[in-house]
């Protein structure tokens, strides 16, 4: 039983137009950072958009994301997170003082198979576990 005073970081994926992108980012930081943060995924896109290859691709490296729903990006989810990490978002995600940013490019896996999705998912995961120290207190 461990408690902690710092509470865990808030971290917000968000990503327009494609909700599978923004539901692989955040099922592998809550899946390599464990509790220490807590992960939520937003973007644009309806959640039934999410591409059933994004599903397959997270399943091969032991990730099940099939259960998973991404919201659609409200101001609310934005106020509420510490971290919000957009992912070829430019201006059309909404920016509030005092909140911390970062901000990806990545290609987009939306109705592509799962050949196409495997080296999205990897660079995805490289890049997640670089962000683990940034969100995470030392």
């Amino acid at each position: 039983m461990s408690s902690s005073a710092t509470p865990r970081p808030s971290v917000l994926f968000v990503c327009v137009h494609n909700a599978g992108r923004s539901q692989m980012a955040a099922a592998f930081l809550a899946h390599l950072a464990g509790d220490r943060v807590e992960v939520r995924s937003a973007g644009s896109a309806p959640a039934d958009t999410v591409n059933p290859a994004v599903v397959e691709a997270m399943s091969e490296v032991g990730i099940d994301i099939s259960a998973e729903t991404p919201k659609i990006l409200t101001v609310e989810a934005v106020q509420a997170s510490d971290v919000v990490i957009t992912m070829g978002c430019g201006d059309t995600c909404p920016v509030f003082p005092g909140k911390r940013y970062l901000d990806w490019q990545l290609h987009d896996p939306a109705g592509q198979g799962v050949e196409a999705v495997r080296p999205i998912r990897d660079a995805i995961e490289s890049r997640v576990r670089m962000l683990i120290s940034e969100v995470t207190p030392s």
